[in-house]
This record gives C-alpha cells, structure tokens and sequence, in this order.
C-alpha cells in the first residue's frame, strides 16, 4: 500500500485503542523475533508461516477470565467453560474491530486466534496434540506481557495466567516492547499448578500436551470422534440409540453450539495459581487449599526441586529459558 494512505501511528496509540475495544492487557512484538526464535525449532510456527507481507509487528492482546467462576472447584463444570467461550468471544471481536482500525488507518492485518491450527498437519489421529499456527504464549512473553510458568501456561503480573490471549497481525513501524527478564513462576518449589492438575500432566517446566488435551477440551474432536465410533460399533438399535440419547452427546451438542468444552475446558492450574494482583484479593479465599494434592504428586516435586537445588540440567527448561525468565528464587537468601 503506498505509504501516502497510511496514516502515521505510535505504539502508544495502537495500545490505547485495543484497550478501548475492550483488551485488559496489549503488547507488540517484533514479528523478527519471533521468526528467529520459534518455540519448536523442529517444527517452526513463525508469522511467516501465515502471511510473507504482513507481520512486521504482532500485536498481543489479552482478556482476564473472571474471577466468579474460578471460584468453582470443579475442573469439568460447564459454567466456567461457557464463561470463557464468551470471554473469548469478546476478545475475538475486540481483535477485530482493532484490524479494521488499523486497516482504516492504510495497515492491512490479519488476526490469529487461539484455537486455529493448521489442517494440514492433521494425521488422522484425534488424540495427537494439535499446535496452534503461531504460539500466543510465547508471542506473548515476547511482547513484554508476562512469562511462561513450570507447565508453560503464560502468568502475567496483573492477572496470573487467568487470561486469554489473541493476536493481530501487522507491518506498521511502531516501537516494540521488551521481554520480562525475570521469571513470574517459583517453579517447583510452588507447585501448585502440579497439586491441582486432574490428569497430573504437568511436568518440569514442561507439560504432557495429549494428557492435557483430554481436560482441556473434554468435548472437543478426540470426544466427539470416539463418542461416534462407539455408536457405529454398538451391537444393538438399543445401545446406538442409548448412546445416541447420552448426556455425552447432549454435551457434545452443547459444545458445537457455543464451543463451551470445545475450546475452553479445565483450567485449574489458572485458577489457583498464585501469581497475579488478582489472587489474593479474589480467588485466595476460596482456592487456597487443593482438594486434588497427594503425596504422589508431591514427591514429583520433591524430585524437580532437588534436581534444582542441585543445578542439574533440564532439557525442558534449557529449551523454553528465553521465555521463563531468570528464576531469581535461586538467588534468594534464606
């Protein structure tokens, strides 16, 4: 586009809009970095992989989850998942009406949202972890939002990790933010995320993503599938009908209508994480004792904080140290 239509923009304006739309937190990111630093270098989700044109800056924009169903202890209870369905459709359409700002302003961009991965990476396989096509998480740290905790959740210092995150695509000249130095997590030593986990797939600053999927979207294409297969494989009009009349295809007919358990689900290390100015105030009271710890659990964390105390390394940690941060706990007197 000639440079004649477009109209000069600051990064302090670009952010005072998205927060206007409604966004709780933003920040921009130097698309070259994230095309020189990709999560995975094995298998690299760089913005070039979405557009060669237009992703000089990406543009993070966050939305707290409310506090009210956090309160809930139960992982699968549908009303946190469609609490967070219409948190995400919120943020989605602030997403949005920041492109056609920006696209009035002579900025073509382009919207990444957290649940789009690419389909031709499918195997066949519902039950195979599916990457999204760019990593909000780490965009994310990268844009000076936060850092990655010990199950490589994004915590924030306002929020903790109880947000959701988009990102906006776009080339315009605006300053970048700067990465947090020091690490937000206490890692083992806190564990919580560990404590409360219903599957225990959290692992040393690393997580079990096809365990976690499972929780994560409970009536996601793996449930959906299978609930299918079983139906096709019942030896009886009976049995098909009995499953066919389920209360997991009713859930599953909830889920296609709104995406509640789909594309939100457990999110219980959100809800008791510690880090956040929004923890003690509102959650602390009600989420501080975790019904899910066990002495099996705490003896994993037994093992990674020896392994630390030990300085012995971790490939997992050596593989995301740019986005963790510094963990200045290590350097703390006693």
């Amino acid at each position: 586009m000639p440079a004649m239509y477009k109209k000069p923009l600051t990064a302090a304006e670009i952010k005072a809009k998205a927060r206007e739309l409604g966004a709780d937190l933003v920040g921009i990111a130097d698309g070259a970095e994230l095309e020189a630093h990709p999560p995975n270098p094995a298998d690299p989700r760089r913005p070039s992989d979405i557009t060669d044109l237009d992703a000089g800056r990406v543009i993070v924009l966050a939305k707290r989850l409310n506090h009210g169903v956090a309160r809930i202890l139960p992982w699968g209870d549908r009303h946190k998942y469609y609490n967070d369905e219409l948190t995400l459709t919120m943020l989605e359409e602030t997403s949005l009406e920041l492109v056609l700002w920006l696209e009035d302003c002579g900025y073509p961009a382009i919207i990444v949202p957290p649940t789009h991965v690419d389909p031709w990476r499918y195997k066949g396989d519902p039950a195979e972890h599916q990457s999204t096509l760019l990593s909000l998480p780490h965009a994310a740290v990268e844009a000076g939002l936060g850092t990655l905790g010990l199950n490589l959740q994004l915590l924030t210092p306002e929020f903790g990790p109880r947000v959701l995150l988009t990102a906006v695509l776009v080339t315009a000249d605006v300053e970048c933010d700067r990465r947090m130095e020091q690490a937000l997590c206490l890692g083992p030593a806190c564990g919580r995320c560990l404590q409360a986990c219903p599957g225990d797939t959290v692992r040393h600053w690393d997580r079990d993503w096809e365990a976690c999927d499972t929780y994560r979207s409970p009536y996601g294409f793996k449930k959906l599938t299978g609930q299918i297969e079983a139906i096709m494989q019942a030896k009886t009009p009976q049995a098909k009908n009995e499953l066919l009349r389920s209360e997991t295809a009713f859930n599953l007919w909830q889920s296609i209508l709104r995406g509640s358990g789909a594309i939100t689900g457990c999110r219980r290390c959100a809800d008791v994480c510690p880090v956040g100015a929004d923890y003690a105030p509102m959650l602390a009271d009600a989420l501080d004792e975790i019904p899910e710890s066990s002495p099996a659990k705490q003896a994993k964390l037994d093992v990674m904080q020896q392994d630390e105390q030990a300085t012995k390394p971790s490939p997992a940690f050596d593989a995301s140290a740019r986005w963790i941060g510094e963990r200045i706990y290590f350097h703390k007197k006693p």
